[in-house]
């Protein structure tokens, strides 16, 4: 077992949900009028899409539904006896994983053509199809000078004031980003200071609430947990706001929910492409608040997608999860 595979089979263990089995068909996987769909976006996320696509190209849909790094862990297990035809990811780093092992299907240029390089690995294994963006949110009641970088809130000013979420995914994500572009020390430094400084939360949309309610003066989040509730709230009554660090800065980190074409079934290719089209782009900006990677305006009030510095980073690196798990729990965050 190669460092990646092992890598992901080992995150797998540490986050260990039950996969869910759901479907849209009952069509075998190996019918060209049917796909199978190991997805690692949420089924109260993606379900009205996934029947819109039915819909719109009379192809069914079987879907299996868990974590990202488990469900990647299950594609490597099962090696060149893989059951699912696209492997629909929450990031880009299982997308890698499982490229580096050779078990993804090269796209055609009329898919990978749609999106930036920056957003699909560079031999066409992989192609994203939604952005989301690491902010910082913030009581500005509570934060009057905004940190300008990541770093800023290791200083001890910041004890019991910001809120963290270990084990959620994008915040590992985010982790092994700075281990990738700083260092591994880098990484470690920033979480022996969490360890001190920061309030633990289960998921993202909690420490929203939190800043929200003043419980703690910021958080670290993906973007549209913000827009999120602000939906629910109502426009213009929000007492948080969003803000950015400075260009490059690790925690501008924009990641992408993403496909892999996993088998010969050519309806994979139909519903990747599909995902890039008018549909599914207008999906993503209006019910997830995600930024569109074809050029679909974003939703009002987000920060337009050209304008965000994120750092310099091949998105497939993010594969590499058990050694920030590893890092993670050797500060005593998990």
């Amino acid at each position: 077992m190669n460092k990646s595979k092992k890598s992901y089979a080992l995150a797998a263990l540490a986050l260990a949900p039950i996969i869910a089995l759901s479907g849209c068909g009952t069509t075998p996987a190996d019918s060209d009028q049917s796909i199978t769909i190991y997805s690692g976006r949420s089924e109260a996320l993606i379900s009205e899409l996934l029947a819109t696509f039915t819909e719109e190209t009379g192809i069914e849909v079987n879907v299996r539904y868990g974590d990202s790094a488990e469900l990647a862990a299950q594609i490597l297990e099962e090696g060149s006896n893989v059951q699912a035809d696209v492997f629909f990811s929450q990031d880009a780093g299982a997308l890698g994983a499982l490229a580096k092992e050779g078990l993804t299907k090269s796209l055609p240029k009329d898919i990978t053509d749609l999106v930036d390089a920056s957003y699909k690995s560079k031999d066409s294994q992989w192609v994203g199809v939604s952005g989301r963006a690491r902010v910082l949110v913030i009581d500005p009641a509570k934060v009057t000078e905004v940190p300008k970088s990541y770093k800023d809130l290791m200083d001890p000013s910041w004890k019991g004031r910001i809120g963290i979420a270990p084990t959620n995914a994008s915040f590992q994500a985010f982790i092994t980003a700075i281990r990738i572009t700083e260092g591994e020390k880098a990484a470690e430094d920033f979480l022996i200071a969490m360890k001190e400084n920061a309030v633990l939360f289960e998921k993202n949309n909690l420490i929203m609430q939190a800043v929200e309610d003043g419980v703690v003066d910021a958080g670290l989040v993906n973007h549209y947990y913000w827009f999120e509730l602000e939906s629910e709230k109502g426009v213009g009554t929000m007492t948080s706001k969003v803000v950015w660090f400075e260009d490059q800065d690790a925690g501008n980190l924009i990641n992408v929910a993403g496909v892999a074409v996993l088998s010969d079934n050519s309806s994979a290719n139909v519903f990747a492409k599909w995902l890039l089209g008018e549909t599914a782009q207008n999906y993503f900006v209006q019910n997830t608040w995600e930024y569109s990677l074809t050029g679909v305006p974003e939703a009002a009030g987000l920060k337009p997608f050209s304008e965000i510095r994120s750092p310099k980073i091949d998105l497939s690196d993010l594969d590499s999860l058990a050694e920030t798990l590893e890092l993670i729990r050797k500060a005593g965050l998990l």
